[in-house]
């Protein structure tokens, strides 16, 4: 069976969390895991144009087959909406000039493919990640760890063929 690469996404202005798998039939491996920084006093087009070249360098050097990113939900927050989304939307142009495959996953989704639960705890995901993947320690920031988080599911939805990819 060939290997596929998987990018995960969890979108944010200020850090945008990624996470790299390679799989190979059912064995996922990580191959990188970290996060892209803005500068908060940066004007918000520099931070945006940041962005989309840190997420263009991560597809340089790794070449994803395909893309799983966090879905934006905003229960109470919704005062991050608006710069979340912006960095969101820079995650979807880099993905379409890239012509990937990516899906969408919400967290409820991510938490259900990584620890069985829905409703699991932010902690309970970093746990099951951290097992899943045989890292010694829950990656840091929590972006991070989310990013790859979505990895997982990705790789596990790539797998099965049930969750309806795009291509852009």
């Amino acid at each position: 069976m060939e290997a596929m690469i998987v990018l995960g996404i969890d979108p944010g202005t200020a850090t945008t969390g990624f996470g790299v798998l390679r799989v190979e039939g059912s064995r996922i491996r990580p191959i990188d895991v970290g996060v892209l920084l803005t500068h908060t006093k940066d004007p918000m087009p520099q931070r945006l144009l940041s962005i989309y070249e840190g997420l263009n360098t991560l597809i340089d050097t790794y070449r994803p087959d395909t893309v799983g990113i966090e879905k934006l939900f905003f229960g109470r927050n919704a005062t991050n909406a608006i710069p979340v989304a912006r960095a969101a939307g820079v995650v979807f142009l880099t993905i379409a000039q890239r012509g990937l495959h990516w899906a969408e996953y919400t967290p409820m989704q991510v938490k259900l493919a990584v620890t069985g639960q829905g409703g699991a705890e932010k902690q309970q995901v970093q746990y099951m990640v951290t097992r899943l993947l045989g890292l010694s320690e829950v990656p840091k920031p929590d972006d991070a760890a989310d990013a790859l988080a979505v990895a997982v599911c990705h790789a596990h939805s790539f797998k099965l063929g049930s969750m309806g990819m795009k291509t852009v």
